[in-house]
């Protein structure tokens, strides 16, 4: 057995800082004997039989003592880039990162796979603390978990700078560019504090990086030029859809009510929302708790809790939430409203099916969301070159929303991911398909009404106009005069909604907030009212009983998520489950430290009877063997 807990342990390969590097291994072609220990360590610690794909690529660069920037999706496997030459090398890492409770998770898990591991934060007792300082100091620990911002802390520079670290692994690195979607100020500084330890190795990660975020990162933290890997941006476990607003809230609970006992998350567009969703889930009969910056400390902290270590919990959350949470059995990510860009949408949407097990997504959005985005880039504070970039971010967000292709095609295209066009079978346009149609001629009308209603009135008094129907302001404008007062009565005002929200994406025509709403048609509408421009446009209807197709659809789809186990697998997937639960509060710990659900549904297909076939299930590493085999081994027998 590989002994992963203490410094020294390995025949050959560990080494301290100040030998010499490693010899260099060629990403193209990664060998060698130190892969070939990261081999053995996957397998025996981890319970895992080999690397997932790119994983032996980075490791080997680390392994060589290079620096590294590596862009992986969500769920590819990040850490074990960092986590497993710490053990193979008999290093001490460093690894930044941005919540507590992540941290608490992370080393949680390795300690359970026998890692000596720990974390220094503000939730660590006194006693505890001068305990890692001592494991520290005498060279015990392989990853040590800090913030950011106790890592710049004088004393705990003073600490690593007397534990010769090797690395500092920084996880979520995206939070270096002002430009990314999660900036945080305290991430620039680490590339100083690195230069106040002697430049160790750094290996930053992160999930997504465009090119000019990537560039920032580069600037920002390195000392040396690293080796760049951008590996895939494909999830294709995660089914993609995207509709309208209709009625949200119903839209919501249809979908969530379809995933009854999972575990999920929605994003809200505001701390009322979080907790206004929360309440309507919860008098649906769905376990459902609120997250947001405006809550009780401890309150927040007890939600979370909640969600990370029980199973079928909803939280209903703004963006505050989700940063690093490492909770693999998420189900499910909806969105309430439209995300600030496609980088946070992928992100966000990337919090579900980390356990590479089938997962759903839903983006609801309307004319309010991209009015709202518009404007929040407007009166920021950032450059003009900045918000250029911001727009352009959005209007490829509104883009994949109205794309009438597969919306897997079109969210990797804009990752610079073109080779394979071919659509994915797996998103609500492949399954439902949609119908487009030449859409100049409605978009003709709409403009018109726009214009001849003096380019002073929002959607709905527009709409109102459009199929002829008389309300108050209507009539007291005098624009049931209008030529085009009822021109538009082939389409429902539903309709209609989905005609503007096309064209404010198109760029025909903009939204004054600060006027009421009122649209304006811009230099490109009057190409399309003069005839000189065509408007291809996606028929976006929000009808009821289309509603109560998409929610049968998403039940049955739903129901699909364990496929593969029969009624007997299914009964012992759940004992097994329970089982991970009373183990896990024994732990104080979320249940995937125990095993994540992938390796319960794969023992519920096995049943193994001894140890020896319970060592062959994914996941179940040799210290993890030993604490817990004969617990479920047990389960199995009886069940």
């Amino acid at each position: 057995m590989i002994d992963a807990l203490g410094p020294g342990r390995y025949p050959s390969g560990s080494r301290t800082r100040g030998d010499p590097p490693l010899p260099s291994t060629s990403p193209s072609a990664p060998a060698g004997p130190g892969l070939d220990r990261a081999r053995a360590v996957l397998r025996e610690v981890f319970g895992y039989p080999d690397f997932r794909p790119g994983q032996d690529d980075i490791v080997a660069e680390v392994l060589a003592g290079r620096d590294v920037l590596a862009v992986m999706p969500t769920g590819a496997g990040k850490s074990m880039c960092f986590q497993l030459p710490a053990i193979v090398r008999g290093d001490l890492v460093v690894v930044v990162s941005p919540l507590i409770a992540l941290m608490r998770d992370q080393v949680a898990q390795l300690r359970t796979s026998g890692v000596a591991a720990a974390a220094l934060n503000s939730s660590i007792e006194p006693d505890e603390a001068r305990a890692i300082r001592a494991d520290l100091e005498a060279g015990r620990l392989r990853l040590l978990y800090v913030a950011p911002e106790r890592l710049g802390r004088p004393d705990t520079l003073d600490l690593l700078a007397r534990a010769r670290v090797a690395t500092i692994a920084v996880d979520e690195a995206h939070c270096i560019a002002q430009w990314g979607h999660d900036f945080r100020p305290e991430y620039r500084e680490i590339g100083g504090f690195a230069a106040r330890l002697g430049n160790p190795q750094i290996v930053a990660l992160t999930a997504t990086a465009d090119a000019a975020t990537r560039d920032e990162i580069v600037a920002g933290l390195f000392a040396r030029p690293p080796a760049v890997f951008v590996h895939g941006f494909d999830r294709p476990n995660l089914f993609l859809a995207m509709r309208p607003k209709a009625v949200l809230r119903r839209q919501i609970l249809d979908f969530v009510e379809a995933r009854k006992g999972s575990s999920g998350i929605v994003y809200c567009t505001s701390r009322r929302q979080t907790e206004d969703l929360a309440a309507a889930l919860e008098g649906a009969g769905i376990r459902a708790l609120p997250y947001h910056a405006g809550l009780d400390g401890q309150v927040r902290s007890a939600n979370q809790d909640a969600f990370l270590k029980e199973d079928g919990i909803v939280m209903t959350a703004t963006v505050a939430f989700g940063m690093g949470i490492d909770k693999p059995d998420v189900r499910f990510v909806v969105h309430a409203g439209l995300p600030k860009s496609i980088e946070a949408y992928y992100q966000e949407i990337g919090r579900a099916g980390r356990d590479g097990l089938p997962a759903d997504t839903l983006t609801l959005y309307g004319t309010d969301d991209i009015v709202l985005r518009r404007r929040q880039i407007d009166e920021s504070e950032a450059s003009d070159e900045q918000k250029h970039v911001e727009r352009r971010r959005l209007e490829a967000l509104i883009a994949l929303a109205e794309t009438p292709r597969c919306r897997r095609v079109a969210l990797l295209a804009h990752f610079g991911e073109v080779d394979d066009q071919t659509p994915c079978g797996h998103c609500d346009v492949c399954r439902d398909g949609v119908e487009t149609f030449d859409g100049t001629v409605a978009a003709q009308k709409a403009l018109s009404a726009m214009v001849r209603t003096g380019e002073r009135f929002g959607e709905v008094h527009l709409a109102a106009v459009l199929t002829g129907e008389s309300t108050d302001a209507v009539v007291r404008f005098g624009h049931d005069q209008l030529k085009t007062f009822g021109c538009g009565k082939e389409f429902a005002k539903t309709q209609w909604r989905a005609i503007f929200r096309q064209i404010l994406a198109l760029g025909l025509a903009e939204v004054d907030m600060t006027a009421h709403g009122r649209w304006w048609v811009t230099a490109e509408g009057v190409e399309v009212l003069k005839g000189r421009r065509s408007v291809p446009m996606n028929v976006a209807t929000v009808q009821a009983a289309g509603e109560r197709r998409a929610k049968g659809r998403d039940a049955q789809r739903a129901a699909r998520v364990d496929a593969g186990l029969d009624a007997d697998a299914t009964r012992l997937f759940e004992a097994l489950k329970s089982r991970r639960a009373a183990l896990a509060r024994e732990l104080n710990a979320p249940a995937y430290v125990v095993f994540a659900d992938r390796t319960l549904i794969e023992m519920a297909r096995a049943r193994p009877s001894t140890r020896s076939e319970m060592a062959a299930i994914h996941g179940v590493g040799a210290a993890k063997l030993d604490r817990f085999a004969d617990s479920f081994l047990d389960v199995i027998r009886s069940t």
